[in-house]
Protein backbone atom coordinates (compact mmCIF):
# COMPACT_ATOMS: atom_id res chain seq x y z
CA UNK A 1 0.00 0.00 0.00
CA UNK A 2 2.85 2.40 0.80
CA UNK A 3 4.55 1.67 -2.53
CA UNK A 4 1.32 2.51 -4.35
CA UNK A 5 1.07 5.84 -2.55
CA UNK A 6 4.70 6.66 -3.35
CA UNK A 7 4.03 5.87 -7.02
CA UNK A 8 1.03 8.21 -7.08
CA UNK A 9 3.09 11.02 -5.49
CA UNK A 10 5.86 10.54 -8.05
CA UNK A 11 3.39 10.64 -10.92
CA UNK A 12 1.81 13.79 -9.51
CA UNK A 13 5.21 15.48 -9.20
CA UNK A 14 6.07 14.45 -12.76
CA UNK A 15 2.81 15.93 -14.06
CA UNK A 16 3.39 19.18 -12.15
CA UNK A 17 6.98 19.37 -13.45
CA UNK A 18 5.85 18.87 -17.03
CA UNK A 19 3.16 21.51 -16.66
CA UNK A 20 5.60 23.93 -15.05
CA UNK A 21 8.16 23.35 -17.79
CA UNK A 22 5.53 23.87 -20.49
CA UNK A 23 4.58 27.19 -18.94
CA UNK A 24 8.20 28.38 -18.77
CA UNK A 25 9.13 27.16 -22.26
CA UNK A 26 6.98 29.82 -23.98
CA UNK A 27 7.75 32.54 -21.43
CA UNK A 28 10.78 31.95 -19.14
CA UNK A 29 9.81 34.95 -17.04
CA UNK A 30 12.12 37.34 -15.22
CA UNK A 31 13.14 37.69 -11.61
CA UNK A 32 14.81 40.93 -10.47
CA UNK A 33 16.51 41.18 -7.09
CA UNK A 34 17.90 44.54 -6.03
CA UNK A 35 19.77 45.00 -2.74
CA UNK A 36 22.12 47.83 -1.69
CA UNK A 37 22.53 49.11 -5.25
CA UNK A 38 23.18 45.72 -6.76
CA UNK A 39 20.64 44.31 -9.18
CA UNK A 40 20.48 40.67 -10.16
CA UNK A 41 18.27 39.58 -13.07
CA UNK A 42 17.53 35.92 -13.92
CA UNK A 43 14.78 33.69 -15.22
CA UNK A 44 12.10 32.10 -13.06
CA UNK A 45 13.45 28.57 -13.55
CA UNK A 46 16.95 29.60 -12.44
CA UNK A 47 15.53 31.45 -9.45
CA UNK A 48 13.55 28.40 -8.38
CA UNK A 49 16.62 26.21 -8.78
CA UNK A 50 18.71 28.60 -6.68
CA UNK A 51 16.09 28.63 -3.92
CA UNK A 52 15.95 24.82 -3.89
CA UNK A 53 19.74 24.54 -3.74
CA UNK A 54 19.96 27.07 -0.92
CA UNK A 55 17.24 25.25 1.01
CA UNK A 56 19.00 21.89 0.63
CA UNK A 57 22.32 23.43 1.70
CA UNK A 58 20.75 24.99 4.79
CA UNK A 59 19.05 21.67 5.71
CA UNK A 60 22.36 19.83 5.33
CA UNK A 61 24.09 22.33 7.64
CA UNK A 62 21.39 21.93 10.26
CA UNK A 63 21.67 18.13 10.08
CA UNK A 64 25.44 18.30 10.49
CA UNK A 65 25.17 20.66 13.46
CA UNK A 66 22.57 18.44 15.17
CA UNK A 67 24.40 15.18 14.46
CA UNK A 68 26.66 15.25 17.60
CA UNK A 69 23.65 15.92 19.81
CA UNK A 70 21.66 13.11 18.17
CA UNK A 71 24.56 10.70 18.64
CA UNK A 72 24.89 11.76 22.27
CA UNK A 73 21.14 11.24 22.93
CA UNK A 74 21.26 7.89 21.16
CA UNK A 75 24.18 6.84 23.37
CA UNK A 76 22.23 7.97 26.48
CA UNK A 77 19.21 5.97 25.38
CA UNK A 78 21.30 2.84 24.87
CA UNK A 79 22.87 3.27 28.31
CA UNK A 80 19.46 3.79 29.90
CA UNK A 81 18.12 0.68 28.15
CA UNK A 82 21.09 -1.34 29.38
CA UNK A 83 20.57 -0.07 32.95
CA UNK A 84 16.84 -0.75 32.80
CA UNK A 85 17.43 -4.28 31.50
CA UNK A 86 20.11 -4.96 34.11
CA UNK A 87 17.97 -3.51 36.88
CA UNK A 88 14.95 -5.61 35.96
CA UNK A 89 17.13 -8.71 35.77
CA UNK A 90 18.65 -7.93 39.17
CA UNK A 91 15.14 -7.41 40.56
CA UNK A 92 14.13 -10.83 39.22
CA UNK A 93 17.23 -12.39 40.79
CA UNK A 94 16.57 -10.78 44.18
CA UNK A 95 19.58 -8.40 44.12
CA UNK A 96 17.61 -5.52 45.61
CA UNK A 97 20.39 -2.96 46.13
CA UNK A 98 21.84 -3.45 42.65
CA UNK A 99 18.41 -3.38 41.07
CA UNK A 100 17.46 -0.13 42.80
CA UNK A 101 20.77 1.51 41.85
CA UNK A 102 20.54 0.62 38.17
CA UNK A 103 16.84 1.40 37.90
CA UNK A 104 17.34 4.81 39.53
CA UNK A 105 20.07 5.54 36.99
CA UNK A 106 17.78 4.40 34.15
CA UNK A 107 15.07 6.76 35.41
CA UNK A 108 17.26 9.72 34.40
CA UNK A 109 16.17 9.06 30.80
CA UNK A 110 12.65 10.49 30.51
CA UNK A 111 11.04 7.75 28.36
CA UNK A 112 12.03 5.08 30.93
CA UNK A 113 11.38 7.14 34.06
CA UNK A 114 7.98 5.74 35.00
CA UNK A 115 8.88 2.08 34.43
CA UNK A 116 12.26 2.39 36.16
CA UNK A 117 10.86 4.23 39.19
CA UNK A 118 8.04 1.72 39.72
CA UNK A 119 10.49 -1.19 39.52
CA UNK A 120 12.87 0.64 41.88
CA UNK A 121 10.00 1.05 44.35
CA UNK A 122 9.47 -2.71 44.28
CA UNK A 123 13.18 -3.27 44.96
CA UNK A 124 13.13 -0.80 47.87
CA UNK A 125 10.02 -2.43 49.30
CA UNK A 126 11.59 -5.88 48.99
CA UNK A 127 14.61 -4.80 51.05
CA UNK A 128 12.35 -3.22 53.68
CA UNK A 129 12.91 0.49 52.97
CA UNK A 130 9.38 1.89 52.86
CA UNK A 131 10.55 5.51 52.75
CA UNK A 132 12.69 4.93 49.66
CA UNK A 133 9.84 3.04 48.01
CA UNK A 134 7.49 5.97 48.62
CA UNK A 135 10.05 8.38 47.14
CA UNK A 136 10.30 6.29 43.99
CA UNK A 137 6.52 6.13 43.69
CA UNK A 138 6.23 9.90 44.14
CA UNK A 139 8.88 10.44 41.47
CA UNK A 140 7.16 8.07 39.07
CA UNK A 141 3.80 9.82 39.39
CA UNK A 142 5.30 13.00 37.98
CA UNK A 143 5.52 11.35 34.57
CA UNK A 144 3.33 8.24 34.73
CA UNK A 145 -0.43 8.24 34.93
CA UNK A 146 -1.54 8.39 38.56
CA UNK A 147 -3.29 4.97 38.50
CA UNK A 148 -0.01 3.25 37.66
CA UNK A 149 1.78 4.61 40.73
CA UNK A 150 -1.39 4.25 42.82
CA UNK A 151 -1.61 0.56 41.98
CA UNK A 152 1.95 -0.07 43.15
CA UNK A 153 1.38 2.02 46.28
CA UNK A 154 -1.84 0.15 47.07
CA UNK A 155 -0.10 -3.20 46.59
CA UNK A 156 2.64 -2.10 48.98
CA UNK A 157 0.07 -1.04 51.56
CA UNK A 158 -1.84 -4.29 51.22
CA UNK A 159 1.31 -6.38 51.61
CA UNK A 160 2.06 -4.40 54.79
CA UNK A 161 -1.31 -5.31 56.27
CA UNK A 162 -2.97 -1.93 55.55
CA UNK A 163 -5.94 -3.16 53.55
CA UNK A 164 -8.10 -0.12 54.33
CA UNK A 165 -5.35 2.24 53.15
CA UNK A 166 -4.96 0.19 49.98
CA UNK A 167 -8.68 0.60 49.26
CA UNK A 168 -8.45 4.33 49.87
CA UNK A 169 -5.51 4.59 47.48
CA UNK A 170 -7.38 2.71 44.77
CA UNK A 171 -10.46 4.87 45.29
CA UNK A 172 -8.40 8.06 45.02
CA UNK A 173 -6.73 6.96 41.78
CA UNK A 174 -8.28 8.31 38.58
CA UNK A 175 -8.97 4.96 36.95
CA UNK A 176 -10.59 5.61 33.59
CA UNK A 177 -12.90 3.02 32.13
CA UNK A 178 -12.48 -0.59 33.25
CA UNK A 179 -9.79 -0.99 35.94
CA UNK A 180 -6.75 -3.10 35.06
CA UNK A 181 -7.00 -6.77 36.12
CA UNK A 182 -4.36 -6.39 38.82
CA UNK A 183 -6.24 -3.46 40.38
CA UNK A 184 -9.44 -5.51 40.32
CA UNK A 185 -7.75 -8.44 42.05
CA UNK A 186 -6.18 -6.14 44.64
CA UNK A 187 -9.51 -4.48 45.38
CA UNK A 188 -11.21 -7.86 45.88
CA UNK A 189 -8.43 -9.02 48.22
CA UNK A 190 -8.54 -5.76 50.19
CA UNK A 191 -12.32 -5.91 50.54
CA UNK A 192 -12.00 -9.47 51.79
CA UNK A 193 -9.38 -8.41 54.35
CA UNK A 194 -11.61 -5.52 55.49
CA UNK A 195 -14.50 -7.91 56.16
CA UNK A 196 -16.51 -6.60 53.22
CA UNK A 197 -16.80 -9.94 51.51
CA UNK A 198 -20.27 -9.20 50.16
CA UNK A 199 -18.87 -6.38 48.02
CA UNK A 200 -15.95 -8.57 47.00
CA UNK A 201 -18.29 -11.32 45.85
CA UNK A 202 -20.23 -8.81 43.77
CA UNK A 203 -17.00 -8.03 41.87
CA UNK A 204 -16.03 -11.65 41.36
CA UNK A 205 -17.72 -11.91 37.96
CA UNK A 206 -15.56 -9.12 36.56
CA UNK A 207 -12.50 -10.66 38.17
CA UNK A 208 -13.28 -14.01 36.57
CA UNK A 209 -13.62 -12.40 33.14
CA UNK A 210 -10.29 -10.62 33.60
CA UNK A 211 -8.51 -14.02 33.81
CA UNK A 212 -5.89 -12.60 36.15
CA UNK A 213 -5.62 -15.92 38.05
CA UNK A 214 -5.38 -19.54 36.89
CA UNK A 215 -8.61 -21.55 37.22
CA UNK A 216 -7.52 -23.44 40.35
CA UNK A 217 -6.50 -20.28 42.21
CA UNK A 218 -9.66 -18.53 41.06
CA UNK A 219 -11.82 -21.36 42.41
CA UNK A 220 -10.00 -21.22 45.75
CA UNK A 221 -10.45 -17.44 45.96
CA UNK A 222 -14.14 -17.77 45.10
CA UNK A 223 -14.60 -20.27 47.93
CA UNK A 224 -12.79 -17.95 50.35
CA UNK A 225 -14.94 -14.98 49.37
CA UNK A 226 -18.16 -16.99 49.55
CA UNK A 227 -17.20 -18.40 52.95
CA UNK A 228 -16.44 -14.94 54.33
CA UNK A 229 -19.60 -13.46 52.80
CA UNK A 230 -21.74 -16.16 54.42
CA UNK A 231 -20.10 -15.54 57.80
CA UNK A 232 -20.72 -11.78 57.47
CA UNK A 233 -24.40 -12.05 56.47
CA UNK A 234 -26.39 -9.57 58.50
CA UNK A 235 -29.64 -11.50 58.86
CA UNK A 236 -31.55 -14.56 57.74
CA UNK A 237 -32.83 -12.95 54.53
CA UNK A 238 -29.36 -11.87 53.42
CA UNK A 239 -27.96 -15.31 54.26
CA UNK A 240 -30.69 -17.16 52.38
CA UNK A 241 -30.40 -14.87 49.34
CA UNK A 242 -26.65 -15.30 49.15
CA UNK A 243 -26.86 -19.08 49.60
CA UNK A 244 -29.50 -19.43 46.90
CA UNK A 245 -27.39 -17.47 44.40
CA UNK A 246 -24.19 -19.44 44.96
CA UNK A 247 -23.23 -21.79 42.10
CA UNK A 248 -24.07 -25.45 42.72
CA UNK A 249 -20.41 -26.64 42.77
CA UNK A 250 -19.63 -24.00 45.37
CA UNK A 251 -22.48 -25.15 47.63
CA UNK A 252 -20.90 -28.62 47.68
CA UNK A 253 -17.53 -27.43 49.07
CA UNK A 254 -17.09 -28.35 52.72
CA UNK A 255 -15.75 -24.95 53.89
CA UNK A 256 -18.61 -23.07 52.21
CA UNK A 257 -21.27 -25.40 53.61
CA UNK A 258 -19.70 -25.17 57.07
CA UNK A 259 -19.74 -21.35 56.95
CA UNK A 260 -23.40 -21.33 55.92
CA UNK A 261 -24.37 -23.89 58.56
CA UNK A 262 -22.61 -22.06 61.39
CA UNK A 263 -24.13 -18.71 60.45
CA UNK A 264 -27.57 -20.24 59.97
CA UNK A 265 -27.38 -21.89 63.39
CA UNK A 266 -26.25 -18.61 64.97
CA UNK A 267 -29.25 -16.67 63.66
CA UNK A 268 -31.82 -19.32 64.54
CA UNK A 269 -31.98 -21.47 61.40
CA UNK A 270 -30.69 -24.87 62.61
CA UNK A 271 -32.99 -26.84 60.31
CA UNK A 272 -31.68 -25.06 57.20
CA UNK A 273 -28.12 -25.64 58.42
CA UNK A 274 -28.77 -29.36 58.95
CA UNK A 275 -30.36 -29.72 55.51
CA UNK A 276 -27.40 -28.05 53.82
CA UNK A 277 -24.93 -30.35 55.58
CA UNK A 278 -27.02 -33.42 54.80
CA UNK A 279 -27.14 -32.53 51.10
CA UNK A 280 -23.39 -31.90 50.99
CA UNK A 281 -22.60 -35.18 52.76
CA UNK A 282 -24.89 -36.99 50.37
CA UNK A 283 -22.69 -35.81 47.49
CA UNK A 284 -19.28 -36.20 49.16
CA UNK A 285 -18.40 -37.32 52.67
CA UNK A 286 -16.43 -34.90 54.82
CA UNK A 287 -15.42 -35.52 58.44
CA UNK A 288 -15.58 -31.86 59.44
CA UNK A 289 -19.17 -31.54 58.21
CA UNK A 290 -20.12 -34.79 59.93
CA UNK A 291 -18.78 -33.40 63.21
CA UNK A 292 -20.52 -30.03 62.65
CA UNK A 293 -23.87 -31.79 62.09
CA UNK A 294 -24.09 -32.61 65.78
CA UNK A 295 -23.38 -29.07 67.04
CA UNK A 296 -26.23 -27.13 65.38
CA UNK A 297 -28.62 -27.18 68.29
CA UNK A 298 -32.17 -28.59 68.44
CA UNK A 299 -34.38 -28.27 65.38
CA UNK A 300 -37.45 -26.06 65.41
CA UNK A 301 -39.69 -27.62 62.79
CA UNK A 302 -38.56 -31.25 62.97
CA UNK A 303 -39.02 -34.10 65.38
CA UNK A 304 -36.40 -34.37 68.18
CA UNK A 305 -35.14 -37.67 66.76
CA UNK A 306 -35.18 -36.63 63.08
CA UNK A 307 -31.57 -35.48 62.98
CA UNK A 308 -30.40 -38.55 64.90
CA UNK A 309 -32.23 -40.80 62.44
CA UNK A 310 -30.55 -39.00 59.55
CA UNK A 311 -27.09 -39.44 61.06
CA UNK A 312 -27.71 -43.11 61.83
CA UNK A 313 -28.60 -43.59 58.18
CA UNK A 314 -24.99 -42.67 57.32
CA UNK A 315 -23.58 -45.20 59.74
CA UNK A 316 -23.80 -48.13 57.34
CA UNK A 317 -21.55 -46.48 54.75
CA UNK A 318 -19.26 -44.70 57.25
CA UNK A 319 -19.02 -46.98 60.26
CA UNK A 320 -15.34 -46.10 60.72
CA UNK A 321 -15.98 -42.35 60.99
CA UNK A 322 -14.97 -40.97 64.36
CA UNK A 323 -16.71 -37.66 63.57
CA UNK A 324 -19.99 -39.45 62.82
CA UNK A 325 -19.78 -41.46 66.04
CA UNK A 326 -19.18 -38.23 67.97
CA UNK A 327 -22.15 -36.58 66.28
CA UNK A 328 -24.36 -39.55 67.09
CA UNK A 329 -23.26 -39.32 70.70
CA UNK A 330 -24.05 -35.61 70.84
CA UNK A 331 -27.45 -36.03 69.21
CA UNK A 332 -28.34 -38.91 71.53
CA UNK A 333 -27.32 -36.84 74.54
CA UNK A 334 -29.37 -33.93 73.18
CA UNK A 335 -32.56 -36.01 73.46
CA UNK A 336 -31.42 -37.47 76.80
CA UNK A 337 -30.83 -41.01 75.56
CA UNK A 338 -27.83 -41.36 77.86
CA UNK A 339 -27.05 -45.04 77.34
CA UNK A 340 -27.18 -44.67 73.58
CA UNK A 341 -25.01 -41.58 73.78
CA UNK A 342 -22.47 -43.35 75.97
CA UNK A 343 -22.15 -46.23 73.52
CA UNK A 344 -21.62 -43.91 70.57
CA UNK A 345 -19.09 -41.78 72.44
CA UNK A 346 -17.03 -44.81 73.49
CA UNK A 347 -17.10 -45.86 69.86
CA UNK A 348 -15.89 -42.40 68.85
CA UNK A 349 -13.06 -42.57 71.37
CA UNK A 350 -12.02 -46.00 70.13
CA UNK A 351 -11.82 -44.55 66.61
CA UNK A 352 -9.74 -41.55 67.70
CA UNK A 353 -12.27 -38.75 68.31
CA UNK A 354 -10.15 -37.15 71.04
CA UNK A 355 -10.87 -34.26 73.40
CA UNK A 356 -14.34 -33.37 72.09
CA UNK A 357 -15.63 -36.90 72.67
CA UNK A 358 -14.20 -36.94 76.20
CA UNK A 359 -15.90 -33.64 76.98
CA UNK A 360 -19.31 -34.79 75.73
CA UNK A 361 -18.87 -38.09 77.58
CA UNK A 362 -18.18 -36.07 80.72
CA UNK A 363 -21.44 -34.17 80.17
CA UNK A 364 -23.30 -37.49 79.84
CA UNK A 365 -21.88 -38.86 83.10
CA UNK A 366 -22.58 -35.54 84.80
CA UNK A 367 -26.22 -35.80 83.71
CA UNK A 368 -26.26 -39.35 85.10
CA UNK A 369 -24.95 -38.01 88.44
CA UNK A 370 -21.73 -40.02 88.06
CA UNK A 371 -19.49 -37.15 89.17
CA UNK A 372 -16.32 -39.20 89.60
CA UNK A 373 -16.42 -40.55 86.04
CA UNK A 374 -17.42 -37.12 84.72
CA UNK A 375 -14.35 -35.54 86.38
CA UNK A 376 -12.13 -38.21 84.88
CA UNK A 377 -13.65 -37.58 81.42
CA UNK A 378 -13.07 -33.84 81.71
CA UNK A 379 -9.49 -34.46 82.81
CA UNK A 380 -8.97 -36.77 79.85
CA UNK A 381 -10.41 -34.08 77.55
CA UNK A 382 -7.81 -31.62 78.87
CA UNK A 383 -5.00 -34.16 78.50
CA UNK A 384 -6.11 -35.08 74.97
CA UNK A 385 -6.24 -31.41 73.95
CA UNK A 386 -2.65 -31.02 75.17
CA UNK A 387 -1.52 -34.17 73.39
CA UNK A 388 -0.90 -36.01 76.65
CA UNK A 389 -1.82 -39.57 77.61
CA UNK A 390 -5.36 -40.22 78.85
CA UNK A 391 -6.54 -42.63 81.55
CA UNK A 392 -8.90 -45.40 80.46
CA UNK A 393 -12.28 -45.56 82.18
CA UNK A 394 -12.98 -48.50 84.43
CA UNK A 395 -16.03 -50.68 84.01
CA UNK A 396 -15.71 -51.40 80.25
CA UNK A 397 -15.35 -55.14 79.72
CA UNK A 398 -13.57 -56.76 76.77
CA UNK A 399 -16.79 -57.33 74.86
CA UNK A 400 -17.75 -53.68 75.07
CA UNK A 401 -14.27 -52.60 74.03
CA UNK A 402 -14.42 -54.89 70.99
CA UNK A 403 -17.83 -53.46 70.10
CA UNK A 404 -16.49 -49.92 70.41
CA UNK A 405 -13.73 -50.55 67.87
CA UNK A 406 -15.83 -52.67 65.50
CA UNK A 407 -16.73 -51.30 62.07
CA UNK A 408 -19.09 -52.61 59.41
CA UNK A 409 -17.33 -54.50 56.66
CA UNK A 410 -17.14 -52.65 53.35
CA UNK A 411 -16.99 -54.46 50.01
CA UNK A 412 -16.13 -53.22 46.53
CA UNK A 413 -18.23 -53.69 43.39
CA UNK A 414 -16.88 -57.28 43.06
CA UNK A 415 -17.87 -58.24 46.59
CA UNK A 416 -14.28 -58.29 47.89
CA UNK A 417 -13.95 -56.85 51.42
CA UNK A 418 -12.10 -53.55 51.64
CA UNK A 419 -9.37 -53.10 54.23
CA UNK A 420 -9.54 -50.10 56.53
CA UNK A 421 -7.20 -47.27 55.55
CA UNK A 422 -4.61 -48.06 58.22
CA UNK A 423 -4.70 -51.79 57.43
CA UNK A 424 -4.37 -51.10 53.72
CA UNK A 425 -1.37 -48.88 54.38
CA UNK A 426 0.32 -51.57 56.50
CA UNK A 427 -0.30 -54.13 53.75
CA UNK A 428 1.30 -51.82 51.17
CA UNK A 429 4.27 -51.21 53.49
CA UNK A 430 4.85 -54.96 53.85
CA UNK A 431 4.80 -55.31 50.07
Amino acid sequence: MKAFRYLLVCLLLAVLGAWFWQQLATDPGQVIVSLHGTTYITTVSKAVLIVVLMTLTLWALVVLLRLPFRLWRRRQKKQAQARLTGGLLALHEGRWMRAEKWLTAAAAHAPFRATARLAAAQAAQARGDAAAAEQHLAASSEDAADPVAALTRAQTQFDSGQAADALATLDAAALKGAPPPRALLLRVQALLACQRAGEAYGMFGALKNAQVLPPAALATLEAQIATAALRESADANALADLWDHLPTPLRARAEVVAAYARRAADIGMPDAAANAIAQALGQQWDESLAALFGTLGPGRNTAPTARLDTAEGWLGAHSDSAALALTLGRLSAGIQQWGRAEDYLHRALAQGAGADAWEVLGDVHSALRDDATARQCYANALHAARGEAVQALSGRDVREQIFDAAVIEERDEHGVPRLPEDGRQRTEDRR
